[in-house]
């Protein structure tokens, strides 16, 4: 073939097929043309012995200026590349060098870097022993465009892997990368594992290491939780993202599976959070079968888990206002109108919060999450605060947390256009009763019938929909009743003698 070079294993081949085969099908049996085949015929000296051409075949496209111009610039600043050479070559010498001579100067580049250029960094292949080293690390989701019930859903991905069998466990995280999303998913995966290695190794989290210190520092919280599980803390160096390299690939092949199985799905829409994350476990289950032989081996090597967990949540001080809401972490909750005023301790999980009084845990909900068109994260629930807008319906049209409390979009859609078509006070009172009617357990079955009214350009008729979900009243039978004769209870109250 034109351009090729042939080898001495060919000429080897041709030879041995020329045994038994004619010259041009010995050719074509090793890939070489019939010149070639006859040149090697006429000649008894290997390719590899022929001597070193030293002369040229055709005229030098750089001519004198590769020495004369070209690599002084180049022993000034190794990291010129060629096009910037050619361009200025063509600069100092116009019309002179064209696209043409692009090629060979990438050539001759690349071979001048081979021999005077600068080292090169060196990665090292580690050797991991099964057991030994357990890796940590966040990634960001919300490329994947996941929807949790009618609204985007940003979100990050908690991944533990072992080193050694490359065993997996993920956690769903709403919120930012903090100690209680770390602690929770580490323990999560630790717990699954049924095991703990020797070393735990995060790149540079706040969370985990005090970044101002000269020295390595952990936090407080985070050694506390390496001493109950008896791991030996360790970080990337910061800036050298390769050393978490084990992780950060796994990342890449998480989120590709992660993607292919919601283009399969065909939606990547979910009920609630809990369907996404038994989706997202779905996945990695898979992902971990075809490690499972080296597992085995690796479960051997782990050391046991302590007698129980340590706290998993974070706690702090909360009061209901006024407005039957409280915050926490810049983020607000609604609350039943009867703990106005308390001050409830606030247990912050990593997917949800509990509110405790006295002992006694009187609220639980999901985090706080940013809904599109808010400032602030905000967990209304409209179940909360309808009967006292029952009282005051007028309220709710400039109600500041109006937006917030809308179970679904339909809900808000309705509103939008009673609005539109009724007086203000009608409007609100029409909308109170329908959240009224959701709170009585007919939230999805009323979404479908506002639904259809939208579709059919039709407002809200209240009454008609309060009669359309009150529960069938059922008719009373005609039950006929027939008394016993008394005659047979005197034969009861005879004696016998």
């Amino acid at each position: 073939m034109p351009g090729k070079k042939i080898s001495d294993h060919q000429v080897h081949k041709f030879k041995n097929h020329r045994n038994t085969l004619s010259q041009v099908a010995s050719a074509a049996k090793v890939g070489i043309s019939e010149r070639s085949a006859r040149r090697i015929e006429q000649g008894d000296v290997l390719p590899s012995q022929r001597p070193v051409r030293s002369w040229r075949t055709r005229q030098d496209p750089l001519g004198q200026a590769w020495e004369v111009e070209v690599l002084p610039l180049l022993r000034a600043d190794v990291t010129l590349n060629a096009v910037t050479l050619l361009e200025e070559l063509q600069r100092r010498h116009p019309g002179q060098y064209d696209a043409a001579v692009l090629r060979t100067l990438q050539r001759r580049v690349r071979q001048w870097r081979a021999v005077y250029g600068a080292e090169r960094e060196v990665y090292f292949a580690q050797e991991h022993p099964p057991g030994r080293l357990g890796l940590s690390d966040f990634t960001v989701c919300d490329a994947l465009g996941v929807v949790i019930g009618e609204a985007a859903f940003p979100h990050r991905l908690y991944q533990f892997a072992l080193a050694h069998s490359g065993w997996r466990h993920v956690t769903v995280v709403a919120g930012g990368e903090s100690f209680i999303a770390l602690s929770t998913g580490l323990q999560a995966a630790l717990w699954r594992l049924g095991g703990v290695p020797e070393e735990h190794r995060t790149d540079s989290l706040s969370a985990a290491f005090n970044n101002l210190a000269e020295q390595t520092e952990l936090t407080q919280r985070y050694d506390a939780l390496c001493s109950h599980y008896g791991l030996r803390a360790s970080r990337c160096t910061p800036g050298q993202s390769q050393e978490n390299g084990s992780i950060e690939s796994r990342h890449d092949s998480l989120k590709t599976a992660l993607d292919q199985a919601l283009r399969l799905r065909g939606s990547r829409s979910f009920e609630d959070l809990a369907n996404y994350e038994a989706f997202t476990q779905l996945i990695v289950d898979r992902m971990n079968a075809r490690v499972a032989k080296h597992l085995a081996v690796e479960r051997a090597m782990l050391r046991p888990l302590p007698a129980r967990r340590t706290a998993e949540f974070e706690e702090m001080p909360a009061r209901v206002s006024k407005y039957a809401v409280f915050t926490v972490k810049g983020a607000q909750y609604s609350a039943p109108s009867q703990l106005i005023g308390h001050r409830m301790m606030v247990r912050l999980y990593v997917g949800h919060i509990e509110c405790w009084l006295g002992g006694q845990r009187v609220l639980e909900r999901p985090r706080a999450t940013v809904a599109d068109g808010q400032r602030h994260a905000r967990d209304i629930d409209y179940r909360h605060l309808v009967a006292a807008l029952k009282r005051k319906p007028g309220a709710f049209a400039r109600w500041v947390l109006r937006d917030a409390a809308f179970p679904r979009a339909v809900y808000r859609q309705t509103w939008e256009r009673l609005a539109a078509a009724r007086p203000e006070r009608e409007a609100c009172k029409t909308m109170v009763g329908l959240l009224g009617l959701a709170a009585d357990g007919h939230e999805a079955q009323l979404a479908v019938e506002l639904e259809q009214l939208i579709e059919l350009d039709q407002l809200p008729d209240l009454q008609a929909l309060s009669d359309l979900l009150a529960p069938p009243k059922g008719e009373v039978p005609d039950v006929a009743v027939v008394l016993p004769g008394l005659a047979g209870y005197d034969a009861l109250l005879e004696v016998a003698p």
